[in-house]
């Protein structure tokens, strides 16, 4: 509640230092090791073009005294010195090592570990196999059509049928979530780091903030980064006309390819001045308890957890019949599979926010991938990968979900391309990724991202076959048709009856009864969703070829609904 300019202000006075409310960043170098001085803002040198340098310092009051004796016993030293605020040298700071950190924030997890960078789309060996899987199947089936091509439509329906896997077990062990647990948390709280990446959101930062405001958490404990890119000056603009608390620090990211939130966020990270640390967007209603219940089940797990995935919900479910069977999806994910595969210590898909991590092991293992556009799968399964697990919370994050044919379709197409490039860092070299991830999660891993990626993909020539199925019941009798063509039939009647019963039951059996009436009928319009979610799944094969690292961005817009849905 006191003005960091009056508190530094008045020691500057006490002492008979000068002080500096603000640092110019050209007159800081940029030298080893001064991103240090985000995370503990204690001393940075001032060089002046026309006298003398200082050192601007930020007192602790703990050792006021001790500076003091200090000063009487040296006074020569007053005269290279001034006090600042920490706020001033993180700003100074940031601004001088900009040029560096975004480039490191790029290059890192590339030069470090190349294995888990998206950065090359696929390898040669990967584009050879492919080819000559491809080219194989093609030229069999025109050798010999009367033989491969039943044989193909087989193998298709059993792909089909094995993505189908892994969400049939978790809706037939679903368990609904029950009341918010009690916080058992021991000691003084730590620094808590959240993290909310906005690009071309001016309209959303009142909301947002007045959301992250709730967050029951000390705010002397507190360190949320509001992380810009640096040409968006209407929305930095806009949060500065906010005049944000000092808990608030606006972080920005100067421009360079490519321009994505896993990049905006590494860029962040060297910052981040919390034990734990929490990603949010900007559309975000976080439960006020959420950072309690995450800093809690952080002390009582294991230390080999490195990531809490909160649940994610849409408010906004009654609006269309899209938002309503995209809550559907998201109650399926969060409320019905990541659970599931949670209590049985498998990997995770984790959502793009409302993730917890405890940041020493988010540095350790490299950030975010900046060339993966859907980061958030990516991060689980390399957390997993290098022998750690996430587990899920139960107090909820609120989401309004796309309306607009166009928005979601440019969102789920952008979501369909970083599965595939998750995919394909992950079969880079599948004996290696096996032998880290055991059989248990490499099965969960094809079965979660392949099965999806597999489902969406041939969900319409499964279709194909159904209606020639059908047209060939209506020509000729059953008694003349082959059996191998029946089986076919009923496989293929099988997997999209059962794909649209086990999304309506996994997910709706995962809604509490008043999201299930504000649905209503809405849920009818699942099987146009699924022909949706192919056509961006194809465009999104084809982008992974032209485009791959292009971020599409979803606009938002502030809620109007009360935050009315509760898990």
């Amino acid at each position: 509640m006191v003005d960091h300019d009056a508190y530094y202000g008045a020691i500057a006075r006490a002492f008979r230092l000068p002080f500096v409310g603000s640092i110019d960043p050209s007159s800081v170098q940029d030298i080893p090791n001064l991103d240090t001085q985000l995370i503990t803002p204690k001393q940075v040198r001032i060089n002046h073009r026309n006298r003398a340098p200082q050192v601007a310092i930020v007192p602790e009051i703990a050792k006021l005294a001790e500076f003091s004796a200090l000063l009487l016993r040296l006074p020569e030293l007053s005269r290279g010195l001034a006090i600042t605020t920490p706020g001033a040298i993180r700003a100074a700071v940031w601004s001088a090592g900009s040029a560096r950190r975004v480039r490191q924030t790029v290059s890192d997890l590339f030069d470090r570990e190349p294995k888990f960078s998206a950065r090359i789309v696929a390898t040669g060996r990967q584009g050879v196999l492919a080819g000559c899987l491809v080219t194989a199947l093609v030229a069999a089936c025109l050798s010999d059509p009367g033989l491969l091509l039943p044989l193909t439509h087989g193998l298709v329906s059993l792909v089909y049928m094995s993505a189908l896997a892994l969400r049939g077990w978790a809706t037939f062990h679903q368990r609904r979530i029950g009341s918010l647990p009690e916080e058992h948390l021991q000691g003084p709280l730590p620094v808590y780091t959240v993290m909310v990446a906005l690009y071309r959101e001016a309209g959303m930062v009142a909301q947002l903030v007045a959301n992250l405001e709730r967050l029951e958490w000390p705010r002397a404990r507190l360190d949320i980064k509001l992380v810009c890119e640096a040409d968006d000056r209407d929305t930095v603009e806009a949060l500065k006309a906010l005049r944000l608390a000092p808990h608030f620090e606006i972080v920005e990211v100067p421009p360079f390819h490519p321009r994505t939130k896993p990049k905006a966020l590494t860029y962040a990270l060297a910052g981040a001045r919390g034990e734990f640390l929490a990603v949010y967007d900007a559309e975000d209603r976080p439960h006020p308890h959420q950072l309690l219940e995450a800093c809690g089940r952080f002390q009582a797990c294991e230390p080999d957890v490195a990531c809490l995935q909160a649940p994610l919900i849409i408010a906004n479910l009654s609006d269309t019949a899209l938002s309503g069977v995209f809550a559907i999806e998201y109650a399926a994910l969060f409320r019905g599979l990541l659970p599931m595969l949670s209590r049985h210590a498998m990997p995770l898909p984790l959502g793009g926010t409302s993730n917890h991590f405890r940041t020493s092991i988010l540095r350790e293992v490299g950030g975010w991938d900046p060339f993966n556009v859907t980061e958030d799968a990516d991060l689980g399964l390399r957390l997993y990968r290098l022998g750690y697990r996430s587990q899920t919370l139960r107090c909820q994050t609120l989401e309004d979900a796309p309306v607009s044919l166009d928005v979601w379709t440019g969102q789920r197409t952008r979501w369909f391309k970083g599965w595939l490039q998750t995919w394909l860092v992950l079969t880079r070299n599948p004996v290696d990724a096996a032998r880290q991830m055991g059989s248990r999660g490499t099965l969960a891993f094809h079965l979660l991202i392949g099965g999806m990626l597999a489902s969406a993909l041939l969900h319409p020539l499964i279709l194909v076959f159904i209606a020639i199925g059908i047209a060939r019941l209506a020509s000729e009798p059953l008694s003349a048709m082959p059996t191998q063509v029946l089986a076919l039939f009923a496989i293929d009647c099988l997997n999209v009856i059962g794909s649209y019963m086990i999304f309506l039951k996994l997910g709706m059996g995962s809604m509490i009864g008043q999201e299930r009436r504000r649905i209503g009928w809405r849920w009818v319009a699942v099987p146009m969703y699924w022909f949706m979610s192919s056509y961006a799944a194809w465009k999104a094969l084809n982008e992974l070829r032209t485009n791959p690292f292009f971020w599409k961005k979803t606009p938002h817009q502030a809620s109007k609904r009360p935050d009315s849905v509760r898990a």
